[in-house]
């Protein structure tokens, strides 16, 4: 719809009326979360019993909450450090293949162009599958070979963080790609007329300019990290991040302490989100 153009308001309506339902649609699911996080009762559903903070700070059983959890505490110190893990990684390659992708031409461009996005089309299952597979062979060959035991290729956080970075840093590129796109290169060009080098050029004049991509990029892969299911499913060894945690907890049955979980995720992801916001609106 285009404001300046007269429209029938019906159109108006029905537009909307589409645009609310589909915000309700989005909102409605984890309203319901939030809101059952705070019912006393031992079950996330209907009846309300009443308001209570149990499931945060209760401490004594049956309503043993979050903050008293330790199990859930250690997932959640669990994903937190994959997530930093995996940030860092992502952003640290994410940003050599921006650069690659951007300022060079070579034999194969488009070919590796292709296969640095074949991740995020591949199901993350099928991913987490074929990694595993595949550090599986390459253990049991070493452990044949040359009686070598890597550790890091079997089922643990080491194999979580790889496979989550397989494909995190995939999206991490494109985010600083479509930043660096936009970068004027006579600036670069006027530095190295002055005497700096291509190193200090790049880190005093081109790093600055990509650091709101970077920051955008760390966060969205804590969080895209800190939220996986699927892969790590594959991959997890003894030290369970959140979801695999949660997920765990839910095949027992479900509790208001999952809610209470998963509403302190959804503030978690709020400030974050109005973190980043800020330091793009002041960068």
């Amino acid at each position: 719809m285009i404001p300046t153009i007269p429209t029938p308001r019906a159109l108006t309506v029905i537009w909307t009326s589409y645009v609310v339902l589909f915000f309700v649609y989005l909102t409605l699911p984890l309203a319901v979360v939030a809101v059952f996080a705070f019912n006393d009762s031992q079950f996330p559903s209907l009846p309300w019993q009443g308001f209570t903070l149990d499931w945060f700070f209760g401490s004594a059983a049956p309503k043993i909450g979050v903050f008293h959890e330790q199990a859930i505490l250690g997932a959640i110190g669990t994903s937190a450090f994959v997530g930093v893990c995996v940030a860092a990684l992502s952003v640290a390659v994410g940003t050599s293949n921006a650069f690659l992708f951007n300022r060079y031409k070579f034999r194969g461009r488009g070919l590796l162009y292709i296969l640095m996005l074949l991740p995020l089309v591949v199901p993350g299952i099928v991913l987490g599958i074929s990694i595993l597979v595949f550090s599986s062979t390459m253990a049991n060959q070493l452990w044949d070979v040359a009686k070598i035991d890597s550790a890091f290729l079997r089922p643990g956080l080491g194999l979580v963080i790889l496979g989550q970075f397989s494909f995190i840093t995939t999206i991490a590129t494109l985010v600083i790609s479509a930043r660096l796109q936009k970068f004027d290169t006579s600036l670069e060009e006027a530095a190295l007329n002055l005497g700096a080098s291509r190193l200090t050029a790049v880190r005093t004049i081109t790093i600055p300019f990509l650091m709101p991509a970077i920051v955008g990029a760390a966060v969205v892969a804590f969080l895209m990290s800190f939220e996986n299911f699927n892969t790590t499913l594959m991959l997890v060894g003894s030290d369970a991040p959140l979801t695999i945690a949660m997920f765990d907890r839910l095949k027992e049955g479900s509790t208001p302490l999952l809610n209470a979980v998963s509403l302190l995720l959804m503030l978690g992801s709020f400030v974050l989100a109005l973190i980043l916001i800020a330091f793009q609106k002041r960068s």
